[in-house]
């Protein structure tokens, strides 16, 4: 299939070109086949003809796809005041050539292939696809970075492999630990999970009998998503990844008040729950989210080996059913979803090898960030529950000349809710702050 040309449109004051090129699969394997790298660029309407600098928004994930314009966070409005603004869709998301249950059919029984395949989508491979997309819009000429969670590791990454490419580097609640184990992060984001639990149950108290209430229906009973998948109580549990975020936080509450109605037989679990369960737990959007969880941490020689599940029986806390009040889970992906998400069902044996892969190269070059050049300015926020504070503050005192702001206003989503989170950036990046 030849690669689709640019196309133009304009919305909302917004001029969107799409583009899409080609790049290997394997950049350090001449001959590899290539696949579709979709990328669109958008500037403000009437400015479509001046020589804007170029800022690549690098998204969080990983296997998430690049934010649509017509639902974007406040901080696209306030960059594109100064640049024309590339969001590319990460190899394996968006229009991209996507990674999932149907695309990786074709590898059948064999999940050693599945996982090599599936091997090649982590950051270093985003950051030489962002290069070769670099070259394609604007030649040598180096461009600026907005990494956003993952895509700031993504950032750190860049600066690692790529430096020349980068003008300016801005990262918000994405410093990650650079040699940390997947069960240091692990360990600490369970105690973080906690907190934001207490966090939740203080400010919606009525929500914990519920919350019991559900999780002891969903053991009595088979429970079916209008998707005809089970609802089991672990799955349920899961929905603790929207503590962190102030767009979602409350989301679980406004969903437990739909939670049951009066059945023919007694209490049921309501229609409009189930349907909005589905959509918080399911995997079907970012396939390679689940996937690729605990790879993104992968490095130095040491299997992952499903860390989350292994660290989990540190903290009983997240036991259900033990007679304590129940508490969610977050960040995290457990072997048993690659069982009752359809979704992620086919992937399971190309996890388990993922899981147990020791031959990881380095994402982090420690020496050159040691000795970097690249202005970069970072906002690290104080309770983030998906990132560490601790060790994003470790990461920033490695890098030469890093910045930091440390916010206690804003969760893990700021520059998303707020644009004066991007506003703060760019004034630490010229000086002013």
């Amino acid at each position: 299939m030849p690669t689709p040309q640019p196309v133009s449109y304009r919305h909302g004051g917004l001029v969107c070109t799409d583009h899409t090129i080609d790049v290997p699969l394997d950049h350090g394997a001449p001959g590899s086949p290539s696949i579709s790298l979709f990328a669109r660029e958008v500037v403000a309407e009437g400015r479509e003809h001046e020589d804007l600098p170029r800022l690549l928004w690098l998204q969080g994930g990983p296997g998430g796809r690049a934010e649509r314009p017509n639902a974007s966070g406040a901080w696209l409005r306030r960059a594109l005041a100064d640049h024309r603004v590339v969001l590319m869709d990460q190899r394996g998301t968006g229009r991209s050539t996507p990674a999932d249950r149907r695309t990786l059919a074709r590898f059948g029984t064999d999940h050693e292939a599945a996982a090599a395949y599936l091997g090649h989508f982590r950051a270093d491979s985003i950051v030489r696809d962002a290069e070769l997309l670099r070259r394609y819009f604007q030649g040598e000429r180096p461009w600026s970075v907005l990494g956003q969670s993952f895509g700031g590791f993504a950032t750190l990454t860049y600066l690692s492999l790529a430096p020349e490419g980068l003008s300016q580097a801005y990262i918000t609640g994405g410093l990650p630990t650079l040699t940390g184990h997947a069960d240091d992060v692990y360990r600490a984001a369970y105690a973080r999970t906690l907190a934001h639990n207490e966090r939740y149950f203080a400010r919606y108290p009525a929500d914990q009998e519920i919350a019991e209430a559900v999780a002891a229906h969903l053991e009595a009973h088979d429970v079916r998503m209008p998707t005809g998948e089970r609802l089991t109580v672990r799955r349920f549990q899961t929905l603790g990844i929207t503590f962190g975020t102030s767009a979602k936080f409350d989301s679980l509450h406004y969903l437990l008040e739909t939670a049951f109605t009066d059945g023919g037989t007694g209490p049921e679990l309501t229609d409009t729950f189930l349907r909005g369960v589905d959509a918080a737990v399911s995997f079907a959007e970012r396939p390679l989210y689940a996937a690729l969880h605990e790879p993104i941490y992968a490095q130095g020689g040491r299997a992952t080996a499903w860390s989350a599940h292994r660290v989990r029986q540190e903290f009983p806390a997240f036991d259900a059913g033990s007679g304590e009040p129940l508490r969610f889970t977050g960040e995290m992906v457990y072997p048993w979803q690659f069982e009752e998400d359809p979704s992620l069902v086919p992937l399971r044996g190309a996890a388990d090898v993922l899981a147990a892969r020791t031959d990881w190269s380095a994402l982090y070059d420690l020496d050159r960030l040691a000795a970097n050049d690249v202005p970069v300015v970072a906002a690290v926020y104080q309770d983030d529950m998906y990132v560490d504070r601790e060790h994003s503050l470790a990461t920033a005192d490695a890098v030469r000349g890093l910045r930091t702001w440390v916010s206690a206003d804003h969760a893990h989503d700021g520059v998303r809710a707020d644009a004066a989170v991007f506003d703060r950036l760019l004034a630490m990046a010229d000086g002013k702050r």
